[in-house]
């Protein structure tokens, strides 16, 4: 009796949990990108945002393998923020300035055109390193993520 009434209270837990919380690439939908760069900011990092599609398989391999696991560590004491915009989704989203938007609109007016796109962006929406566009080479894409966040970070400082 005590078994099943646990299963029933795992299984409410796991209906009622939030989709975020659920999806297996454990990187959330970007919702206020003013307030999530000036987070970011404050730790001194950029907001990291991949621009993904549903249907992409590209877009689901690199937040699994490198997104997820950045963002459970601190890099120089401080957990990067990064969000994901669904260039197929009509989620609504905050900009930069505050402005109401969708995530498909967002991306459109960002100009992606295919996914994935990793991009680093300061709290005033400037993009502060290159973004990284398309899925690369895999053995090289830690150190691209590497080297867009050293690089933005930079530019963050000054």
């Amino acid at each position: 009796m005590v078994r099943h009434l646990a299963g029933l209270l795992g299984g409410l837990i796991l209906a009622c949990a939030p989709a975020a919380a659920l999806d297996p690439s454990g990187v959330p939908p970007a919702r206020d990108l003013r307030a999530e760069s000036a987070a970011a900011a404050g730790a001194g990092l950029p907001l990291i945002v991949i621009f993904s599609r549903d249907d992409c398989k590209f877009c689901t391999a690199i937040k699994r393998d490198y997104l997820q696991p950045m963002a459970r560590q601190a890099r120089n004491g401080n957990r990067p923020v990064i969000r994901e915009i669904r260039q197929d989704s009509d989620a609504a989203l905050t900009g930069f300035g505050g402005e109401k938007t969708t995530h498909a609109d967002f991306a459109r007016n960002a100009k992606i055109k295919l996914v994935p796109v990793v991009a680093f962006y300061g709290p005033d929406g400037r993009q502060l390193a290159d973004p990284i566009v398309g899925a690369r080479l895999p053995d090289f894409y830690q150190s691209y993520l590497d080297d867009g966040i050293d690089n933005a970070s930079k530019k963050l400082r000054k």
